[in-house]
């Protein structure tokens, strides 16, 4: 049986990092499981974790007031969920939901953001591996306002 610092190593995310950075992550992981329909946390919820997809489906959504949830982007393995871990008040800015059986690696956030402090080289690879991220997000939901709201 792999250990999670051997989980993480084999991560898209991680794919690259330094064995010392590795070790540091890993000490903040742990394994996570979501039932289908379950809500791996809500928008406005403190983002205390965030997470590496294994195995399952996880949709991404914003709820309009009064109307249903909008889905942006749905994430499958070997793929991250969260990003607001990262930057000050910490809160969620959406919804993720199990669309099936999810099985990831949570990240403590506040665990990983001592250690990005205390090691600046760490602090600089999680930026630098998450800004695509953010940008592809932003992108994702660019998208579907113009979808939504464009010309029809």
């Amino acid at each position: 049986m792999k250990g999670l610092d051997a989980i993480l190593e084999e991560h898209p995310f991680f794919a690259g990092f330094a064995p010392p950075h590795m070790q540091l992550i890993a000490g903040c992981a742990r394994n996570r499981r979501f039932d289908e329909g379950e809500y791996l946390f809500h928008e406005g919820d403190p983002a205390d974790e965030f997470f590496l997809i294994r195995h399952g489906r996880v949709a991404l959504d914003i709820t309009p007031p009064g109307r249903d949830p909008i889905v942006f982007e749905t994430l499958g393995p070997g793929e991250i969920v969260g990003a607001s871990w990262l930057v000050p008040p910490y809160r969620w800015m959406f919804d993720a939901r199990a669309l099936e059986v999810v099985r990831a690696i949570g990240i403590d956030a506040a665990c990983l953001r001592g250690k990005c402090d205390a090691d600046h080289d760490l602090g600089y690879q999680m930026m630098m591996r998450f800004l695509p991220i953010l940008v592809k997000r932003l992108h994702a939901t660019r998208l579907q306002i113009l979808d939504v709201y464009g010309r029809h």
